[in-house]
């Protein structure tokens, strides 16, 4: 279960005409697939961004989600052209993987997030204001790494980002393969407390009970960290699900646990307006 998120990717078919290829950081290139919403139009963006994958022989397998996975169709429905972005390392995109963080002793949660945020802030220059996506009112959901990167990305006030979606976000769980051990606890709130103190994007942090890499008590530990530096965010803690509440993002049945809030959300964003 605990690489579910990764290989959930692999699960979805290929669709070569929506797969594009944009520029990365340091020289790389990022394979992305859009997927707009019905209606045409110029449309919000939603850039959805992937949990990191360790294992080397598993990483270049994957692929972003298919237009038909369900957390994609969510956002289509209420009008956003849906992207999910590879980031360097990961499947066809290239470029050194640069998302480990040391050793669990020394882990540098830091500097991983920001790489991270590079990934995606170089999908955002490539996607906002493109046919057929405004140059303003972006969401960024980030699930696992990924959200961890979208924390840093929020503590530098990317353009054209209305708001951040940090989902299960943190690094550094499962240390020594036991579940909600981490690395460097203590670090990682200390890390979060620098992103917040300079994010003042409007962020939404979703976990849910029984979530393996990041409990209830380390989770509500870092949103206090980051709050109390100056970040700009709200909070829920879903309930349990199915084995592991990590994976309820892209899991079955997901968007049932995670779209009513995440619509309120959106729909409580001043100057957003996703066509319905």
């Amino acid at each position: 279960m605990r690489w579910f998120c990764a290989l959930l990717l692999l699960a979805w078919p290929a669709m070569a005409d929506e797969l594009r290829v944009i520029d990365g950081p340091d020289g790389s290139r990022l394979q992305v697939r859009v997927c707009p919403a019905s209606g045409g139009g110029e449309q919000p963006l939603v850039l959805i961004n992937h949990g990191a994958q360790p294992r080397a022989e598993i990483r270049p397998l994957l692929l972003p989600p298919a237009c038909n996975a369900e957390a994609v169709r969510w956002f289509t429905a209420q009008g956003y052209t849906a992207a999910a972005v590879l980031r360097r390392g990961h499947g066809a995109s290239t470029g050194d993987w640069v998302e480990g963080f040391g050793p669990c002793e020394d882990p540098d949660f830091l500097r991983v997030g920001r790489e991270t945020a590079r990934d995606i802030q170089a999908a955002l220059r490539a996607l906002l204001g493109s046919p057929g996506i405004r140059a303003t009112g972006a969401i960024v959901l980030g699930e696992s790494a990924g959200g961890w990167g979208s924390i840093a990305l929020a503590a530098q006030r990317p353009p054209g980002v209305a708001a951040v979606i940090n989902v299960a976000g943190g690094r550094g769980g499962w240390a020594g393969g036991r579940a909600r051990t981490n690395c460097a606890a203590t670090r990682l709130i200390e890390n979060v407390a620098e992103f917040g103190a300079t994010a003042r994007v409007p962020m939404l942090w979703l976990y849910a009970g029984n979530d393996s890499f990041f409990g209830p008590s380390l989770a509500g530990a870092l949103f206090d960290a980051f709050i109390s530096a100056g970040g700009v965010a709200e909070m829920t803690m879903l309930p349990p699900w199915e084995q592991d509440g990590h994976y309820f993002f892209h899991g079955e049945g997901g968007s049932l646990v995670w779209g009513p809030r995440v619509s309120d959300f959106l729909a409580g964003l001043a100057g957003v307006t996703a066509r319905r």
